[in-house]
């Protein structure tokens, strides 16, 4: 699809020499934008594909407001996406200047700039570890961990935004996966070399959003009439357990699922001390708390909103992007197996 269908809407995408944010740059290209990537090295390889898929590239640090007014400039939308993830190695300042204060930059110059659109994308880790499944957009926040609290705290200031008559939309996705994504490669290697242990029950419920829905999903937020001044909920279908999601892992790699379940409190109790001890130095622990909330925080959501109101309809199921994504990390040659189900 060419430039002149939709030549005259410009969109910035910050974060997209991250996993979503490169493929919605992407998405957003074929279907016939300008896009424009606000990156910190634009010679680093990520840039470097943007560049080479018709995507302009501005340098800048998300950080830096004077960045993010330069990178506005012009555009008919805006897509939030850069955020700081979850590593224990930054602080809390850290969090706050990257996932709230940099939404305030951008909120500012998109106002300045006259954008037609704003999306930011948020989290559904706002909601904290769910009490009552399936949760949706009306759910009480309860963010457990610093990298939540900083998203919400961006995600208050782009709904004060939004009531105050910004073209603001937010978009929640549940955990987002596929190819071009490393977060699950280490699932995906211990459950095919047959090291990963469920710690706790595994029946905590768990939800996924395939990268292509998760992209649809933030493309309709940017341009369908009914997504201004909303929040949306965005992931698949439907939700499983981390049983559910561990078997399916298994089938993708051709290996039996783990059938151990072990107890979760010494789990926790090891992750606090790697904590401390590592933190005086700097250094990443090899284990930290918000990893054991892999295996003790439930996590399940209705996207019955996102459905109805801007007809989203996600179409790759868990068990497809599973498999999807094993191929993926195969072809990268970081899976061994040949992907066979096991008998």
């Amino acid at each position: 699809m060419g430039d002149s269908l939709l030549a005259d809407r410009r969109a910035l995408v910050t974060g997209a020499t991250g996993f979503t944010g490169s493929h919605l740059a992407h998405a957003l290209r074929a279907k016939g934008y300008h896009v424009r990537a606000l990156v910190r090295d634009p010679d680093g390889a990520n840039a470097k594909r943007l560049a080479e898929g018709g995507i302009e590239l501005i340098q800048g640090d998300i950080g830096d407001a004077e960045a993010i007014d330069q990178a506005v400039a012009r555009m008919t939308h805006v897509f939030h996406i850069a955020a700081v993830y979850r590593t224990a190695n930054h602080s809390d300042a850290y969090y706050e200047r990257i996932n709230r204060d940099a939404v305030g930059y951008v909120l500012e110059a998109a106002n300045r700039h006259g954008v037609e659109r704003i999306v930011h994308c948020s989290t559904c880790g706002v909601h904290g570890d769910v009490a009552e499944i399936p949760a949706n957009e009306e759910t009480a926040f309860n963010p457990g961990d610093v990298y939540q609290r900083s998203k919400l705290a961006g995600e208050m200031l782009a709904q004060e935004a939004a009531r105050a008559g910004a073209p603001v939309s937010i978009v929640r996705p549940t955990g987002i996966y596929g190819p071009g994504d490393d977060r699950f490669l280490k699932l995906f290697r211990t459950v095919e070399n047959g090291t990963f242990r469920v710690f706790g029950k595994g029946d905590i419920a768990y939800h996924l959003t395939y990268i292509d829905d998760m992209v649809d999903g933030l493309i309709l937020a940017g341009e369908h009439p009914a997504a201004i001044g909303e929040v949306f909920l965005i992931g698949d279908d439907s939700y499983t357990t981390l049983d559910g999601l561990v078997a399916e892992v298994a089938r993708a790699v051709g290996v039996k699922p783990p059938s151990l379940h072990l107890p979760v409190v010494p789990l926790m109790l090891a992750a606090t001390a790697c904590e401390f001890a590592c933190r005086p130095f700097g250094i990443d622990p090899p284990l930290h708390r918000r990893r054991v909330a892999f295996f003790t925080k439930a996590r399940a959501f209705s996207v019955d909103k996102a459905k109805d109101r801007l007809g989203f309809q996600p179409k790759v199921p868990l068990a497809d992007g599973i498999a999807r994504t094993a191929e993926w990390y195969r072809q990268e040659g970081w899976l061994k197996g040949s992907g066979k189900t096991a008998a």
